[in-house]
């Protein structure tokens, strides 16, 4: 039997840049490298089921913006059904914003 699972979670879209080091507190400097790529914990955990074989729903809240969409067209593209996905249409999607260093640490 195909076990079933229900993830309650989050899915961020998460903003990525590479930086030769980390900023010190009000500090700019000039990183490279900038990517979108989907995440969030519940999101994560989702996909990671689905791709061990369960059959997997997720629970969760995206904006009604262009991150919402690719965030459930990721999803859903993986494997894991998003009919119980809820898109908001007066808050953006989540983001978390993540800065790597030269030495691969991230913030």
């Amino acid at each position: 039997m195909t076990p079933r699972i229900l993830v309650v979670g989050s899915a961020n879209m998460d903003l990525v840049v590479r930086a030769p080091r980390m900023p010190v507190g009000g500090e700019t400097i000039m990183g490279s490298d900038f990517s979108t790529v989907r995440g969030g914990k519940g999101a994560n955990q989702a996909i990671a089921c689905a791709r061990m074989g369960a059959e997997v729903w997720m629970l969760g809240c995206v904006g009604q913006d262009a991150f919402g969409d690719a965030l459930i067209e990721g999803l859903e593209t993986d494997g894991v059904r998003c009919d119980l996905m809820r898109r908001h249409s007066s808050a953006p999607s989540g983001i978390a914003i993540i800065i790597i260093d030269a030495a691969g640490e991230n913030s």
